[in-house]
């Protein structure tokens, strides 16, 4: 029988989003998207077909709308500390070492099936050294393993394989893989992290110190709130900055515009999904454009996810890995807001007798020291860019004409001072400029990145320079024959004024992304010194010197009008940075002074007394993480506030609905998604209450999710085989009790992962071979039971860490920035051009561990990516392991392979003089045994034919090398 399918030609759209066409099917759609407008364009027939078709065919009724999916699903129920079974088999009883066996032993009687033998011991230490530490055994190690028949000798290596800091090396490395880790920003253009290692090392440490799994979590999500006096909390956001991130939408696109809406949006959104999957192994981010539709994860709870990173962004966050330092410089801080308070308030605390005293004792010492500065000419001037600047009566120069976006001005001036101690930038006001100036920006503002001043010797004088001379950078040009000294090493900056976190000592740190500003002080002459570090003896000619002013800021932020100087006088020179309203206080008799004066110069005083202790402190230290405290980059600034996230239809920036409150999800009886807080504004408070509410004991998925993530990293698959995903679309737990009773274990010993690696590694189930059995196969093809230990590839890392260790070229330096294991050149636009097949692979760089290579996102490391290293701009809860071609030419023809396998022949030349003898030693450290006569007499023809350096790479291609029995 044929059904008649009548299509109605009209049909309304829903009015609401959740029955909106877009919102009815799981489409993975970006805010505003093309294809969701498209859907509802289209939606009304399509309706239509669908409704026709169900009645037609199935007798049913399309509804309008779906409630949410229960919450009654295995991952969301609380909690079950199952008992371990019982032993009911008598051929088993005493297989059994830990509570995991009885689980596993259980679910293989329920299907008929039988444990494995034990893997040799050799076997065994090696998946063990591989699975802990990421790297085989050495010869050595194996030979005392195999000789020690004490009944605790495998627990007694466990134990020390859990202490090497090589554990938290390559458990920090699946991590990363987990929050996908990378050290640049990806998209279209992937300019490179210099500050995102010490997140890295963060994880590093925390494995090793076996930190409470708990904390472990805080840490990451609102350390920097949770746990302030720790400077490595501060580190352990950079979790929230793991992911790409879209710099020319979110730095360069100015203004609210719709664009940089959407990229808001987006990267809320790889905080959200990011912190979810990782700890929760939820996918909260279907509910983007609609309610999830599988799992009751409504679009208001995911976008009340988003409002709780709605006040960060990803950026350089300052610290300091002294605690003491940190205490030192926020007191310092504190003390100039409060005596910048006190003098708005004429607070008479700043006529204290005592700091009136103090005040008397310096103002006495200004008007005995009196720097005598004297104007340069100009002799050459040039701006890189195309402004025009213009010699002024008074020895000074005016940017006019072209403003450029950024530019490096250059200028040469000649002084007959017999010798130089100090230089002087003044940066004046003008008529001609935005405001007045002293800055060619539209708010008059102004940035100097960097000043770099050089003694240049004209032609023809041979003058003694006291600094080394060179050849001129590249960078750099010089006139014919013209010979220019090193950098002059300036130090002790001072200025009138400067902005907030931008101050004078950026302009000659030699980073050229930090800077000096000086808003919103405009409409005002600024002026600047530097004691030169040895003075500059003049020769007979006199002294000839090239400054560079580099403004590298962008937007225009250029000096509008600036003069030089310098001095013979002696250091100090903090008496010519005086603001001109504190010089007519001193330049009038105190008797004479009002109180409102006295307490303003009381109140330079003390400020500058702090900012001279602060000067003296360490530099801080930068780390790229998630923050609102960091310093503007044009129109790229710290919000002041958390931004308004709203529910947006369809996930449409252009469609907002209601505003969404910070809150988590309302799956558990036990634990509301709702969050109190005293404050909206407070961003850190957000952050605190999603990390209290992951962490807490009732949040059942937090406590599965990490146990999963062991066993799979363990056993090369989860008792969920979807680590990520623990929702109706992700897999079922093949052992839910042995899942429970993990989590409650791990949870109640109070979340100590060395615990759970020790009990997993030192189970039966783990210890079993990995021999094939057909019959079993027949029945569990996957071995999601466990009848055997899954045969696994070495990754990438362990393969490019093991050849290392074994050739006794592993460099074990721990920590630091990472080292780039390839040719870094400026490229056309911001992303550089990087060459890994040129980098030389005798460089010390390439011989640190995996975890410390620098990882490209946009051009990840050919040899690398040919051994299924993941694509770090997406989460790789789970590695592909694949056997290809491309694999075995990178085995072995790949640089760094010959090159090591060159080590490796070297290394068993070592061992003897006689052919025979070096071959068992490739043996011996390639595989950890012993040739057998068969196999000796192979290699070692082939090594006498072809040499030691190729036997070996003939050994680590075959699979006893390339596989984990």
């Amino acid at each position: 029988m044929q059904a008649s399918l009548k299509i109605p030609r009209e049909q309304p759209i829903a009015a609401s989003p959740r029955q909106s066409g877009a919102a009815r099917f799981p489409v993975a759609c970006h805010p505003g998207c093309r294809l969701a407008l498209e859907i509802d364009r289209q939606f009304p027939l399509l309706l239509a077909i669908l409704a026709a078709v169900a009645q037609a065919f199935f007798g049913a009724t399309l509804l309008a709308d779906a409630p949410l999916p229960p919450a009654d699903h295995w991952a969301y129920r609380p909690l079950q500390k199952a008992t371990p079974p019982p032993v009911t088999t008598a051929a088993w009883h005493g297989w059994s070492r830990t509570p995991i066996d009885r689980f596993i032993l259980a679910k293989l009687s329920e299907h008929n099936l039988d444990p494995s033998p034990p893997a040799d011991r050799r076997t065994l230490l090696r998946r063990v050294y591989l699975d802990l530490i990421g790297m085989p055994p050495l010869p050595e190690e194996v030979d005392a393993f195999l000789s020690d028949n004490a009944p605790d000798a495998y627990e007694r290596v466990v134990g020390q394989l859990l202490s090497s800091p090589h554990y938290g090396e390559r458990w920090a490395r699946h991590w990363m893989d987990v929050v996908h880790f990378a050290e640049t920003h990806g998209h279209d253009q992937d300019r490179p992290r210099e500050h995102a290692w010490p997140y890295r090392d963060f994880l590093v440490r925390s494995f090793n110190q076996d930190k409470p799994y708990a904390r472990f979590v805080q840490e990451q999500v609102a350390g920097d709130v949770l746990f302030p006096e720790n400077p490595w909390a501060v580190t352990a956001t950079g979790f929230i900055a793991a992911g790409p991130w879209d710099e020319s939408s979110l730095m360069f696109v100015q203004g609210e515009s719709v664009d940089r809406l959407i990229a808001h949006y987006l990267d809320r959104d790889d905080m959200v999904t990011t912190t979810m999957s990782t700890f929760a192994s939820s996918s909260v981010q279907c509910a983007r454009c609609h309610d999830h539709k599988f799992d009751p994860i409504t679009q208001e709870e995911y976008y009340s996810l988003q409002a709780v990173f709605a006040g960060i962004d990803k950026a350089n966050r300052p610290y300091d890995p002294d605690p003491s330092t940190r205490r030192k410089r926020d007191s310092l801080a504190a003390l100039i807001r409060q005596v910048r308070q006190q003098l708005n308030a004429a607070d008479n605390a700043l006529l204290d007798p005592v700091l009136m005293a103090e005040v008397a004792v310096w103002e006495e010492e200004f008007h005995n020291s009196v720097t005598e500065w004297h104007v340069l000419t100009p002799t050459e001037f040039a701006s890189a860019e195309g402004a025009t600047l213009t010699l002024q009566p008074d020895g000074s120069l005016l940017s006019g004409g072209k403003r450029p976006d950024k530019d490096t001005y250059s200028v040469v001036a000649r002084t007959d001072l017999p010798q130089i101690t100090g230089l002087r930038i003044e940066t004046l006001t003008h008529d001609s400029l935005p405001y007045g100036g002293p800055g060619r920006q539209d708010n008059a503002n102004l940035h100097l990145n960097e000043l770099i001043v050089t003694i240049v010797d004209p032609p023809g004088n041979n003058q003694e320079l006291p600094n080394d001379i060179s050849s001129q950078p590249d960078d750099k040009e010089t006139t014919e024959a013209e010979v220019v000294s090193e950098p002059i090493q300036l130090r002790d900056p001072q200025a009138d004024f400067s902005q907030d976190d931008y101050p004078i000592a950026k302009a000659v740190d030699g980073d050229p992304d930090t800077m000096w500003g000086i808003y919103p002080d405009i409409r005002k002459s600024h002026r600047a010194v530097f004691t030169v570090d040895q003075p500059i003896h003049a020769s007979e000619h006199g002294t000839t010197l090239k400054f560079e002013l580099k403004q590298l800021v962008g937007a225009g932020h250029l000096i509008g009008r600036l003069r030089l100087s310098v001095t013979a006088s002696p250091p100090p020179f903090g008496n010519s940075v005086i603001p001109d309203g504190v010089l007519t206080i001193l330049a009038t008799d105190p008797a004479l002074r009002d109180d409102q004066q006295r307490r303003k110069l009381n109140a330079h005083y003390l400020e500058q007394r702090c900012l001279l202790e602060l000067a003296s402190l360490p530099e801080s230290q930068l780390v790229f993480c998630g923050t609102s405290k960091f310093k503007a980059n044009g129109g790229f600034q710290p919000p002041a506030a958390p931004r308004m996230v709203h529910v947006l239809s369809r996930g449409n920036v252009q469609s907002p609905g209601a505003v969404a409150g910070p809150g988590a999800l309302q799956i558990f009886d036990d634990l509301p998604g709702t969050f109190e807080l005293e404050d909206l504004a407070d961003e850190g408070a957000r952050r605190a209450s999603l990390a209290r509410w992951l962490t807490d004991p009732h949040n059942v998925l937090t406590w599965r999710s990490i146990v999963n993530r062991v066993w799979h990293y363990h056993f090369s698959r989860g008792i969920v085989n979807t680590p990520n995903e623990f929702g109706h679309m992700g897999g079922k737990p093949s052992h839910p009790e042995l899942l429970d009773w993990l989590a409650t274990t791990f949870l109640e010993s109070g979340g100590s992962l060395k615990a759970l690696h020790h009990l997993i590694v030192t189970s039966t189930v783990y210890r079993q071979s990995s021999n094939y059995n057909s019959p079993f196969a027949e029945v569990d093809r996957e071995n999601q039971y466990l009848w055997r230990m899954n045969r696994q590839r070495l990754d990438a890392e362990q393969i490019r860490d093991s050849l290392l260790r074994i050739s006794g070229r592993l460099d074990a330096t721990m920590g630091g920035p990472s080292v780039k294991q390839f040719i870094q050149s400026k490229g056309i636009h911001i992303t550089p051009k990087v060459d890994y097949v040129g980098f030389n692979t005798h460089d010390p760089a390439n011989y640190r561990r995996s975890v410390y290579r620098f990882l490209f996102r946009t051009i990840p490391d050919p040899f690398m990516e040919s051994l299924d290293c993941p694509d770090a701009s997406m989460w790789a809860p789970d590695r592909n392991e694949s056997v290809t071609a491309a694999q075995a030419l990178s085995m072995l023809h790949d640089k760094f392979i010959v090159t090591q396998c060159e080590h490796l022949g070297d290394r068993a030349k070592l061992a003897s003089d006689s052919m025979p003898t070096q071959v068992e030693e490739l043996f011996r450290l390639l595989l950890g045994r012993l040739p057998s006569p068969q196999e000796s007499t192979a290699v070692i023809g082939y090594a006498h034919q072809h040499g030691l350096a190729n036997a070996a790479r003939f050994l680590l291609n075959g699979n006893e090398f390339m596989f984990v029995d």
